[in-house]
């Protein structure tokens, strides 16, 4: 073979190899966690601002695609020196440039009307400005979808109206959607504490939207609310339901239910959920904070699941 040939064979095998890349999706790394309660760090009743700092400081190295935020981001949304801590105490995300989706939950409503909760929370978020609810392109396979569960969900309701719509008309491209939003619409069930934190009717009538679109979506969904300072995983209708309240509020004990495809006992549960995505697959994996006490924090998986895209078979209950 002479030079020319080898250098002709050369340039197609980087060509090809050149081509393989484009052609390959990325891997797509998405965090998603809440109740967070920034506020001052004198207080260590309603929130652990060590158990805050050191999950801000993990998720920051994960370097993800997006953050979703399942609201009670502040204690109080009436407090604008709440709004500021996280600005503060969230810096080094900026620095980096990640991209924060969150949703609204009921301390974003705290202490304030109705309309100033808002401004304070568009003020800190101004490209949502308007808007209580929002989907938003992670990636061309992965579509994040913020709900407002602080707003009605039933029946002719103008959020559920445009999520019918939202699903009704996802891109081809999309294979997973991934929820975000702050009362769950699937949880342990209690009845001895917490019983106020159970599903409501207005997050039930969410469940029966979601069962419905699942059945013909060519989409995958996973949700993740939290209000309960805990986690849990459920698989229902073929959709994984995540409760994620681990973000550094007051940690709430559950009695967990035979339904909850996480048994573990270990207490408190301050943690983060990261889901990537890669070929076709999501997975997903609980990180939580061993000891919020110690000197260096330190981070262990304690859950992981696995989401196929449509026409693979399902391993969620795992």
């Amino acid at each position: 073979m002479g030079a020319s040939q080898i250098q002709l064979t050369i340039l197609a095998g980087i060509l090809a190899a050149t081509a393989l890349v484009a052609q390959t999706p990325r891997k797509v790394t998405v965090i998603a966690y809440g109740d967070t309660r920034f506020t001052d760090t004198a207080n260590v009743t309603a929130t652990n601002p060590r158990a805050r700092a050191a999950l801000v400081a993990r998720i920051d190295a994960e370097h993800p695609d997006a953050i979703l935020v399942s609201g009670d981001l502040p204690w109080h949304g009436g407090t604008a020196d709440d709004y500021a801590r996280f600005t503060a105490e969230t810096e080094v995300w900026h620095r980096h440039r990640l991209r924060v989706l969150p949703a609204l939950g009921n301390h974003e409503f705290s202490q304030c009307e109705a309309d100033t909760c808002l401004e304070r929370w568009w003020s800190v978020f101004p490209e949502r400005r308007g808007r209580r609810w929002y989907a938003e392109s992670v990636a061309d396979t992965v579509l994040a979808v913020a709900l407002d569960t602080m707003s009605p969900l039933t029946e002719g309701s103008d959020q559920r109206r445009w999520l019918e719509h939202e699903l009704a008309s996802l891109p081809p491209r999309v294979q997973f959607v991934l929820f975000t939003l702050h009362h769950p619409p699937v949880a342990d069930i209690q009845t001895r504490v917490h019983v106020d934190h159970n599903p409501r009717p207005n997050e039930l009538a969410l469940a029966e939207v979601l069962k419905a679109a699942a059945q013909s979506s060519r989409a995958r969904f996973v949700v993740t609310a939290g209000h309960i300072h805990n986690y849990e995983r459920f698989l229902q209708d073929d959709i994984v339901y995540l409760v994620s309240g681990g973000g550094g509020a007051v940690p709430y004990e559950v009695d967990r239910t035979p339904r909850d495809l996480y048994q573990g006992i270990e207490f408190p549960n301050y943690h983060y959920i990261k889901m990537t995505v890669a070929a076709g697959k999501l997975t997903g994996e609980m990180y939580r904070l061993d000891e919020p006490a110690a000197p260096a924090a330190h981070f262990t998986r304690k859950d992981t699941f696995e989401l196929n895209a449509r026409g693979i078979q399902l391993d969620a209950s795992r």
